[in-house]
């Protein structure tokens, strides 16, 4: 009986730790990233939306991302400043329009025709030593760069008809820190606002277009419907934009949960090719709300030496930059010597 009154009490002490047990051992909290993207609501569907739905729907409830649209948490102009401090743990951008504190800040964005196509950028990255140099000078201001991937390319849509490069002169547009210095060399007043503000600045007369995106961009957020005309000419053929961490947010990371966050990152940089390489072919093809206008070869080609100049202004600023326009040069010595269809001809 002495053994059998042991046996029942042992066992009724084991039954009720097993019974208490889901009290005691709770599921953790999801990691939560308040996540901004430079783009708004129309586009951050394409372009920035679908990373964030994969780590979501891939987490198994162990991180959650918010996501927030073009200045919904702070200006676009302040995305850094927020993700240092933590005040957003994530970000895609730009280094431009971020106003990245580091001497990478111009070539993000549209740096004056360093890139051809959409596939330049991943290529520039993890074939010629780009990524090393965005790792290394992000750690240095306390930011963990994870990627980068090319967009559309920087055409113009305007309300006024664009059929030589005189006719750039004095036209008021939405455009790039960097790029709206360069389109200065060619009279261009480049205007800075809000980026949802854009298409109701066309109409009131503020701006007179844009030189921002592809013909993509200008469909999907309204913009074809406030301009008359579409420039097939352009003064770099993609977008160079990258996804941006706070550093100690990405530390504190679980090693699997960072492998998503990249599957995720890299995933979208797929489907973000597709659509704009298609996009722009479709709508240049089929669109009807844009007329589509071209400046002339030889005379663009006073455009691209004026990059040349340009690009030899920026290598003179230090040796960083100089390090990032020797590997533009050798890039484009080798894809000149390719010839199509890495060149345009």
């Amino acid at each position: 009986m002495t053994s059998r009154r042991k046996f029942l009490t042992s066992a009724g002490l084991g039954g009720a730790a097993v019974l208490a047990s889901p009290a005691i051992v709770k599921a953790q909290a999801p990691i939560k990233w308040r996540f901004q993207t430079y783009a708004g609501a129309a586009l951050g569907e394409h372009v920035t939306k679908p990373m964030v739905d994969y780590v979501n729907n891939a987490a198994n409830g162990e991180m959650e991302i918010e996501l927030y649209y073009a200045d919904q948490i702070v200006p676009t102009g302040e995305l850094f400043q927020a993700l240092q401090r933590g005040t957003i743990d994530a970000v895609h951008s730009d280094d431009d329009s971020m106003a990245s504190p580091t001497p990478l800040r111009q070539f993000g964005g549209y740096f004056p025709f360093a890139t051809k196509h959409i596939l330049d950028v991943p290529v520039l990255f993890n074939q010629y030593g780009l990524a090393d140099i965005w790792r290394a000078e992000y750690e240095k201001v306390g930011v963990t760069w994870i990627s980068a991937a090319g967009q559309d390319p920087c055409n113009f849509n305007t309300k006024k008809e664009i059929k030589s490069v005189a006719d750039l002169d004095g036209l008021k547009l939405y455009t790039f820190p960097t790029a709206g210095r360069f389109l200065a060399k060619f009279g261009v007043v480049p205007v800075n606002i809000p980026y949802e503000d854009a298409e109701v600045a066309v109409q009131t007369g503020e701006l007179d277009g844009m030189s921002w995106s592809g013909i993509t961009e200008d469909y999907t957020v309204g913009w074809a419907e406030v301009t008359d005309h579409f420039l097939t000419n352009n003064i770099s053929g993609a977008w160079i934009g990258s996804w941006f961490v706070n550093q100690q947010r990405w530390a504190d990371l679980p090693d699997h949960l960072k492998q998503l966050v990249m599957a995720a990152t890299e995933a979208s940089h797929t489907y973000r090719n597709q659509w704009y390489w298609g996009g722009e072919a479709r709508l240049r093809a089929k669109g009807d709300k844009l007329a589509l206008r071209t400046v002339p070869a030889n005379e663009w080609a006073e455009v691209e030496d004026a990059a040349k100049e340009f690009w030899n202004e920026i290598a003179e600023e230090g040796e960083i930059q100089q390090k990032i326009i020797g590997i533009f040069r050798e890039y484009n010595e080798v894809i000149n010597q390719a010839g199509p269809p890495y060149t345009n001809g």
